[in-house]
């Protein structure tokens, strides 16, 4: 296993991206392609700035992406590539919508890498990663456009099955992913939501 995480760690810095999260966005791309050009997309918790990179490349330079982040990401937008809005901000807070609104009033995509701070108690990682990801939808049901596409990291827990039967009633499509990418010991999985009911 070691090896294939070497792998996309050098694949990362050989292909100039902060972070080897961007082939797990990418592998799920390629698969649903739930992101076009010019699109308008949310990154929350976009630090280091990988996601927010290869959306930006993807959607082109008619679309748009802004980054989320407790952590100031300064990534600089490769050519062709959409702008990038980089906001030094905490989800949980309220004013985030409104820092966010200034850029675009909803967007088409939105995803997140968020992660809490692991302390190796498997229940307890759980619980934390689902405040996260129940923030980001909450998020989502405020700035998502109609048919719009949601994606997310969770760490699956015991709560877990109910919050993919949630995304259920909101979404036309949701799949439960686990790109090649991710290391196999991790509990991570990626939660794809498309066609959003608004």
């Amino acid at each position: 296993m070691r090896k294939i995480n070497d792998y996309y760690s050098r694949k990362a810095k050989k292909d100039k991206y902060p972070a080897r999260s961007i082939y797990k966005l990418e592998e799920i791309q390629i698969k649903y392609k739930f992101l076009h050009y010019g699109d308008s997309v949310l990154d929350l918790g976009c630090y280091p700035g990988s996601w927010s990179l290869y959306a930006s490349e993807v959607i082109g330079p008619k679309g748009i992406v802004v980054g989320v982040d407790l952590q100031q990401a300064d990534q600089v937008v490769r050519p062709g590539g959409a702008p990038i809005h980089w906001l030094c901000q905490d989800i949980m807070e309220p004013e985030m919508i409104t820092m966010v609104r200034k850029f675009r009033p909803a967007f088409k995509v939105i995803v997140s890498d968020l992660a809490p701070a692991t302390i190796g108690n498997k229940w307890t990682d759980a619980q934390r990663s689902l405040i996260l990801v129940r923030k980001t939808m909450a998020v989502a049901e405020e700035l998502l456009l109609n048919k719009g596409h949601y994606i997310c990291k969770v760490f699956q827990g015991e709560d877990f099955p109910d919050f993919v039967h949630d995304l259920r009633k909101r979404f036309g499509m949701v799949k439960v992913l686990k790109p090649k990418s991710s290391r196999i010991e991790s509990r991570e999985v990626f939660v794809l939501g498309m066609d959003y009911k608004k």
